[in-house]
């Protein structure tokens, strides 16, 4: 079986706020239309991780980077780097729903419109696409028009995922997406996240182990700031070769 072809490759990856190191030399391959699980204790740097790669870091002052995060053959971490136009190639869905205070059909449009690259006239075809992709269209089809607030929590989610997917993304960002949802919401969300993946990455961070385990074909385990193990999901859950990832698989600790 031939090797998946990595679509982000991260070498020495160490990163501090201000005098406290939150990551320590991460170095490792993200493999290309796979769903990549990021897992680990509260404070081992999860979601700090995931905002290095698409440089939603840069907002946190004291944040201080160093290393390599290579996408697309380039060092997306270098001055001088796009950032607007690498987050619309690396996309982020939060962990609690951040629609904006517009109609639905405006929320999945803001990205095509901004960067102008599709015309009007299909405009309404890649909303319709983008909806498609994220298992929503046929819930709000007929209130395109309706402001996406009205929309249920995992609703929302959904739309957060389809205007991600408007622009066209490579890779798809995710942390903790389904933390303030219901067990209903959460299993849409997962049958989501496992069709993505024809079209995307998916970096998913989750405390949810089961979650983990069901979704995603890698697994990186973070301790500390430090990268214990990464490897194919069924190998991490049931015969990693840290000792320290057993442990927290099977919930020795964490």
């Amino acid at each position: 079986m031939s090797e998946v072809e990595p679509v982000i490759t991260i070498r020495d990856l160490d990163l501090s706020f201000g005098e406290t190191r939150v990551l320590k030399d991460i170095g490792l391959d993200v493999k290309r239309n796979r769903v990549t699980a990021i897992i680990g204790p509260s404070g081992s740097g999860k979601s700090t991780l995931l905002r290095c790669l698409n440089r939603m870091v840069d907002l946190v002052p004291s944040a201080r980077v160093e290393g390599e995060v290579m996408f697309a053959g380039r060092n997306v971490l270098a001055d001088g780097e796009d950032v607007v136009e690498l987050r619309q190639q690396v996309g982020m869905v939060f962990q609690k729903p951040n629609p904006f205070p517009r109609s639905i059909y405006d929320n999945v449009a803001y990205g095509p419109r901004i960067r102008g690259r599709v015309p009007r006239a299909r405009l309404d075809e890649v909303v319709e696409g983008a909806l498609r992709g994220a298992a929503l269209w046929d819930e709000v089809k007929d209130r395109l028009g309706s402001s996406a607030m009205d929309l249920s929590g995992g609703q929302q989610q959904r739309l957060c995922i389809a205007r991600c997917l408007a622009v066209t993304p490579e890779v798809l960002l995710m942390d903790e997406p389904c933390s303030a949802l219901d067990p209903a919401s959460t299993a849409r969300i997962e049958d989501l996240i496992a069709d993505l993946r024809e079209e995307v990455t998916v970096l998913l961070v989750t405390h949810n182990l089961q979650q983990a385990a069901r979704v995603s074909d890698d697994t990186i385990f973070l301790l500390d700031g430090e990268l214990i193990e990464v490897g194919p999901t069924d190998t991490i859950f049931t015969k990693a070769a840290d000792s320290r990832t057993d442990d927290y698989v099977t919930g020795r600790f964490g």
